[in-house]
């Protein structure tokens, strides 16, 4: 790579340091810049909100390799980025499935395999449509017109999720404005390990709570299986504060993203509605196509790594973008377009990476489809002729590195 990138700027002894790439103002994306970095400088140093800098990964091979490299690790949020002048915090971490590694990992995940399986999932399916179709009662009846985000996209993953795992819906009140201060960028160690014990602490309440009154759901079978022996207490905590930090969020951006454009392309809502062997297909499009997971995945590296000429060190941070890579030209012919007739989007070795890859591939995956089959066909059948209110736009948090509506006014 020869002279600076485009956009570069000086800082001092990192001369070709970007500011991150953000998806233009009043849209979801993709980043403004990347097709440019994938082209020109696939292996780009970017600082990051948090005044910290990474190393940002465009292209597709790159990080679907990156994702599977066992000399990234996933640092807690108590870790990274590091803050300069306070004290090291050497209280528990706000440690999920994504941080664990080695067998503590493989043992989670073989007691999670068959609750998050296709099988599981499939059988949970009329479930997951009767508890979109409770919302959207609700939500015709309150309009039109509407704020689909409020009413439906934000809800739902979350509500499908509380159900299936055993985290009580009544109790969002109290953990979502935590669960924001988590991972919104704690500024001091004092605010990291605050939000540390209250989310640690309502995880060990929801577990002794099943020890006490068992019930159907995914955290009364982990806490059997500690009784067992099979888990320790540490690892269950991990699951639950897995299902609050990323269990939903991510889903309901993809969702909201998904409908956004659809109603946004009236003619491919149209056709959808009206050809639903389209869907399974269609899915793994959006998937693909929506740039919701631009920054979301945040890696240490354990030694030095040769990338395209360039020498990512130990103690580097690594953010392998799928929002990016699903874009890559090199892997998806007219990759800017949204194609609900794109062949092989799911199968074979260059399938969409929206999922991750390798050991901390996405244990929901499955569930994730679900509720975004689920999501779009409900909203199908119910409002057939959904469109965009006018007069009304859809408003976007323009800083954040994952974009989604925050508003979805809608008229049907």
């Amino acid at each position: 790579m020869s002279g600076q990138p485009p956009g570069a700027r000086g800082r001092g002894a990192e001369p070709d340091v970007l500011d991150f790439p953000l998806p233009p103002p009043g849209t979801m994306g993709p980043p403004e810049g990347s097709a440019r970095l994938r082209e020109s400088c696939p292996l780009a140093r970017v600082r990051m909100p948090m005044d910290a800098t990474a190393w940002y990964v465009t292209r597709y091979e790159d990080v679907r390799m990156l994702f599977a490299d066992p000399r990234l690790i996933r640092p807690t949020i108590n870790d990274w980025p590091s803050r300069p002048g306070q004290p090291a915090d050497d209280g528990p971490r706000l440690v999920t499935i994504a941080e664990l590694d080695g067998p503590r990992h493989a043992a989670l995940r073989r007691a999670l395999a068959d609750p998050f399986s296709s099988r599981a999932v499939r059988d949970h399916l009329p479930r997951i449509v009767g508890l979109a179709g409770r919302l959207l009662r609700a939500f015709e009846e309150n309009g039109p017109p509407g704020d689909l985000v409020a009413g439906f996209t934000d809800p739902f993953p979350l509500l499908v999720l509380c159900d299936l795992v055993g985290i009580p819906f009544e109790d969002r009140d109290w953990f979502l404005p935590v669960l924001d201060a988590a991972l919104g960028g704690m500024v001091t160690s004092q605010e990291g390990r605050r939000v540390t014990d209250l989310l640690r602490e309502y995880v060990a309440a929801l577990i002794a709570r099943k020890r006490d009154r068992p019930g159907d759901d995914v955290l009364t079978r982990l806490v059997r299986r500690c009784d067992d022996g099979e888990l320790t207490h540490d690892d269950v905590v991990a699951f639950g504060l897995s299902m609050l930090t990323v269990g939903f969020g991510i889903s309901s951006f993809f969702l909201a993203d998904t409908v956004h454009t659809l109603l946004d392309r009236p003619h491919l809502w149209a056709r959808l509605r009206d050809d639903r062997e389209l869907m399974p297909g269609a899915v793994e499009e959006f998937l693909r196509y929506m740039p919701v997971m631009n920054g979301t995945v945040i890696l240490l590296a354990t030694e030095d790594i040769e990338l395209h000429g360039r020498t990512i060190r130990a103690g580097d941070a690594v953010i392998p973008v799928p929002a990016c890579a699903n874009r890559d030209e090199r892997v998806f012919a007219d990759a800017d377009r949204l194609d609900l007739d794109r062949a092989g989007a799911t199968t074979g070795r260059r399938g969409h990476l929206a999922f991750g890859r390798g050991a901390h591939n996405c244990l929901g995956a499955h569930l994730a489809r679900a509720e975004l089959t689920a999501g779009v066909e409900a909203l199908l059948d119910r409002f057939p002729r959904l469109r965009l209110a006018e007069g009304q736009e859809p408003t976007w948090d323009d800083e954040s590195v994952t974009k989604s509506p925050l508003t979805l006014p809608v008229d049907w």
